[in-house]
């Protein structure tokens, strides 16, 4: 039996509903994938600071890791410091006497 016009018509509108579906599909998949980047990508920092305060805490513990640490926070403090200033007289906020 030949193809009719009705039959030509619903084939097409059929066809051009699959392909929309599909684009939709593929759209909500794109979209799927990058949040599951953005997912995977925060667990992977959370696990790596966790993973360092870890090491900071075991490598703490004792005699020795105590004055390691403490050394440690003076380093710091000192660094911010020198920072702090250097910023400061360069915007020239810091008055000497």
């Amino acid at each position: 039996m030949a193809p009719t016009i009705t039959s030509a018509l619903s084939e097409f509108i059929t066809a051009l509903t699959n392909v929309a579906a599909g684009l939709v599909n593929s759209l909500l998949a794109v979209f799927g994938a990058i949040l599951a980047l953005g997912t995977n990508t925060a667990k992977a920092v959370l696990q790596f600071a966790q993973s360092v305060l870890k090491l900071g805490t075991d490598l703490c513990q004792g005699v020795v890791g105590f004055v390691a640490a403490n050394f440690f926070v003076l380093v710091v403090l000192g660094g911010v410091y020198y920072w702090y200033t250097n910023q400061n007289q360069r915007r020239g906020k810091v008055k000497s006497r």
